[in-house]
C-alpha cells in the first residue's frame, strides 16, 4: 500500500534468507492510498524473505516522499 504520495514502481528484489536476490520488475504508476497487483514470488517450497527493496520514483514530491507498506501471504 502506498501512503503520503504517489509514486512509479519500477522493480523491486526480493532477498531471500539463502541470500538468493530475485529481481521483480513491476512498471506500474500507484496512487496515494493505492496498492500493486498481486505480485507471485518464484520458487517452491518454503522460503523465508529477508529482505526487499523498492525502486520507485515518489511523484507529485510537494507532499513529500511516498511510504510503501508490504503485505504477504502464504
Amino acid at each position: 500500500m502506498v501512503s503520503v504520495a504517489p509514486l512509479n514502481m519500477q522493480h523491486m528484489v526480493v532477498t531471500y534468507d539463502n541470500g538468493a536476490p530475485d529481481k521483480i520488475d513491476v512498471r506500474q504508476n500507484i496512487p496515494q492510498g493505492g496498492e500493486s497487483r498481486a505480485i507471485h514470488l518464484r520458487g517452491i517450497g518454503k522460503r523465508s524473505v529477508r529482505r526487499i527493496e523498492f525502486w520507485y520514483d515518489t511523484k507529485g514530491f510537494l507532499k513529500g516522499k511516498a511510504d510503501v507498506t508490504v503485505f504477504g501471504m502464504k
